[in-house]
């Protein structure tokens, strides 16, 4: 059930859709976590979401068209898949941590995954959406050879652990 718009303005629709903090952090975790069920998302939270936000959000985004929720038999879990729209945020979390890397101090460990997705430019965002397409979509990426970024920013993130230890 869709909530009535403020209003038509693209601005609003766009903030009405992503304008909270823990949906944009659900994201993030499906974006770069490869999260799809509920106990990943629950588990893997940084932030430590509760279970009750999580899953209204999860609904919101459901009904916001940015994922899609698998129909589960009882006793499975249902898993969550990225949508179009959904990969398609991927240049506004991008923008927030740039903004958030210049404006904002952070843990070293848990801004290396912006500071790389900074440095490789819209090139590393268009393969990390590429990479999502081909995992939530089933679109074959155009170059299939080519490094995962996935995989280009795990091996960041373990540097940046193992550096701290």
């Amino acid at each position: 059930m869709e909530r009535q718009p403020r209003s038509g303005c693209a601005i609003n629709r766009a903030v009405e859709a992503l304008g909270d903090p823990w949906s944009m952090l659900v994201l993030r975790d499906m974006m770069f976590g490869d999260r799809r069920h509920f106990r990943e998302l629950l588990a893997g939270s940084e932030e430590g979401i509760a279970s009750n936000i999580l899953a209204e959000r999860l609904r919101r985004l459901v009904d916001a068209g940015l994922l899609v929720r698998a129909e589960a038999r009882r006793g499975q879990r249902a898993a969550y898949t990225l949508t179009e729209s959904g990969i398609q945020t991927l240049p506004v979390l991008v923008a927030l941590g740039n903004w958030g890397l210049a404006h904002r101090e952070g843990d070293p460990r848990l801004r290396v995954r912006a500071e790389l997705l900074r440095d490789g430019g819209p090139a590393l965002v268009d393969a990390m959406m590429d990479e999502l397409r081909e995992r939530h979509l089933g679109v074959a990426r155009p170059d299939p050879d080519a490094p995962r970024p996935s995989e280009l920013l795990r091996q960041a993130y373990e540097r940046a652990v193992g550096d701290a230890a």
